[in-house]
């Protein structure tokens, strides 16, 4: 992840902010879509989830010049996931669902590079989180 794709993702995601709880709405119907196996781990508020959803978004992406900061909340989130009965696969349902969320919210402003830019962030806090959930299912 580069400085300018850091950036890319924070203004981006600036954009789209105050329309978070639309765009928390249109990211899981389309996870749901994508897999709908995936609506049976979401046992809560769908709303409340959302804006946990966003408000993670927001602290992850408002420390991506800080990310040493973050790493343990964002292995903690995995283990969390892990026992959930999140798995590997899910992670790219949820790319896909996050970069369709982004374009939906963006319109002419998720560029191509907007979009390598998400990827990169995205790979970088999902391949962290499932690191910690092999740590933990290796115990």
């Amino acid at each position: 992840m580069t400085p300018e794709q850091k950036i890319l993702v924070q203004t981006s995601f600036a954009k789209v902010m105050p329309i978070a709880d639309v765009a928390a709405t249109l990211f899981y119907q389309r996870l749901f879509e994508l897999d709908p196996s995936l609506r049976a781990l979401f046992k809560g508020d769908m709303q409340a989830q959302g804006r946990a959803l966003m408000g993670m978004l927001k602290v992850a992406i408002s420390a991506l010049d800080r990310l040493e900061e973050i790493v343990p909340a964002v292995q903690q989130m995995g283990r969390r996931h892990a026992g959930y009965g999140v798995q590997a696969a899910h992670y790219a349902t949820v790319a896909d669902a996050l970069l369709w969320t982004l374009h939906q919210g963006l319109g002419d402003a998720f560029t191509p590079q907007v979009k390598q830019a998400w990827i990169a962030v995205y790979t970088l806090l999902a391949g962290t989180m499932q690191a910690a959930s092999k740590e933990l299912q290796a115990h």
